[in-house]
């Protein structure tokens, strides 16, 4: 394959991995799943190359570092979104104690998402 393609397709997957990134962003899913397919086309078409030139390596760290961006955005959000699931499944009611001084069911203890209306 010839450099200047290469350099293409580099720059393609560069800008799709952005574009993946803002799509993530305002939520738009339907565009960020279409940004992944296009990303795996490319990467299974760059994968064919047996070595990279030197002067594309540059462009190759910039991918390697926009990648990396995601996956940080992609697993925060999926930790800030385990810890609201946490949160919302504790029990409502504070720790009440008897009169010996330890601790007694609460007549409510329910969940503030308990899966029923």
């Amino acid at each position: 394959m010839k450099r200047d393609s290469v350099r293409d397709l580099l720059q393609q997957l560069l800008d799709t991995i952005r574009d993946e990134r803002e799509h993530a962003k305002q939520l738009n899913i339907q565009a960020m799943l279409d940004d992944v397919a296009k990303k795996e086309s490319l990467l299974a078409t760059l994968n064919a190359i047996p070595q990279l030139d030197p002067e594309d390596r540059g462009l190759a760290a910039q991918i390697r570092e926009e990648n990396r961006r995601n996956a940080f955005l992609f697993r925060a959000t999926l930790n800030w979104i385990q810890e609201t699931m946490v949160f919302f499944g504790k029990k409502t009611a504070p720790t009440t104690y008897g009169k010996s001084g330890h601790t007694t069911s609460a007549p409510v203890n329910g969940r503030l998402l308990s899966g029923r209306i």
